[in-house]
């Protein structure tokens, strides 16, 4: 078996220059860095990782904690943080929600297992994720804000994004609108129903209680409430749902309906996935730019594990209405 003493011996340096080398030290000149890659190309030595691990106290892994993995936005976040991660030199590791995930990747990062965690879905709830943030471990939310949580948090403009749905549809003569929310601890979800409450009220057609729905972001319970509204007595005239994937959902149980003879609704949505432009779905939207997000909260944990003094940050980007066939 190939050692880092037969690179030393190789490249005539001291295995103290070999491991300045594979840990890219500022130490070391880029000549001396050069020969020594070339020594390891030529044996075909590949550094033990957790090696490494324990001498630097890094693993350049980082772990994931995403929502739901069948939601096409999740995979639009991770294909923008991954490129991110690997640019760094940093490998990911995902947890998918549910299960213990959120637990499991606390406990990674509390044994050193990873350098940091970015999470995708969090809850004010989370006391695990509380005592994590105050032992100063590398964590950074992102599409999600939790109040009193001194981390790096990234998000965009949930309040007004609602805020614009409901001015959209007013100004097009939709006074009936119902809205389907996602999971009730989330932020994202309150945030958006709140923005477009208020403004329906302050324009004088405020929202009943019977067209507001709880849901959890799911295809399946858009088309199941959809499904519900379409069937009961005075249908509204808009549906708003607090995502896509429930929009997507919403329009299928449409279509279906309308496929009866029966009438429809428009319907409107939020995260503008790729699919949103799909011809088979054409849905008007609320654009957040979630790739930039995506970027934006990996550099930020990259800092935090370089400089795990640095202040809590909050980064809020702006939201665009984007209007397609759901709603003509």
């Amino acid at each position: 078996m190939v050692t880092s003493r037969d690179v030393a011996e190789l490249a005539g340096v001291s295995q103290a220059t070999v491991s300045r080398a594979i840990s890219s030290s500022s130490k070391l000149s880029a000549a001396t860095a050069a020969k020594v890659h070339a020594a390891m190309a030529t044996l075909g030595y590949v550094p033990h990782a957790g090696a490494q691990a324990m001498k630097t106290r890094r693993t350049n892994t980082v772990g994931v904690v995403v929502a739901d993995l069948t939601n096409p936005f999740y995979p639009e976040v991770l294909d923008e943080l991954t490129r991110e991660l690997d640019a760094a030199g940093y490998r990911a590791v995902i947890w998918n929600a549910g299960g213990g995930s959120h637990s499991d990747a606390l406990k990674a990062i509390r044994e050193h297992a990873v350098d940091g965690v970015i999470f995708t879905t969090a809850t004010e709830d989370s006391l695990e994720l509380q005592a994590a943030v105050q032992r100063q471990s590398p964590i950074v939310l992102i599409n999600r804000m939790v109040d009193g949580l001194d981390c790096d948090q990234v998000t965009s403009s949930n309040l007004a994004g609602g805020a614009a749905v409901a001015d959209f549809l007013v100004q097009n003569g939709k006074f009936r609108p119902a809205f389907i929310g996602g999971t009730p601890a989330a932020s994202t979800s309150r945030d958006r129903e709140a923005g477009f409450l208020l403004r329906m009220a302050e324009q004088g057609h405020p929202v009943p209680d019977r067209f507001r729905f709880p849901g959890n972001f799911s295809h399946d319970v858009g088309a199941e409430i959809m499904r519900g509204l379409l069937a009961g007595p005075g249908c509204p005239d808009a549906v708003f749902c607090a995502n896509d994937y429930m929009a997507f959902g919403a329009i299928d149980a449409l279509r279906a309906h309308r496929d009866a003879g029966g009438d429809g609704c428009w319907i409107v949505g939020y995260d503008d996935v790729e699919m949103a432009s799909w011809q088979s779905f054409d849905l008007t939207t609320v654009r957040q730019p979630s790739r930039e997000m995506a970027r934006a909260g990996t550099r930020m944990l990259l800092q935090r594990i370089a400089s795990p003094g640095l202040p809590a940050r909050r980064l809020e980007f702006p939201c665009q209405l984007i209007v397609r066939g759901s709603c003509s």
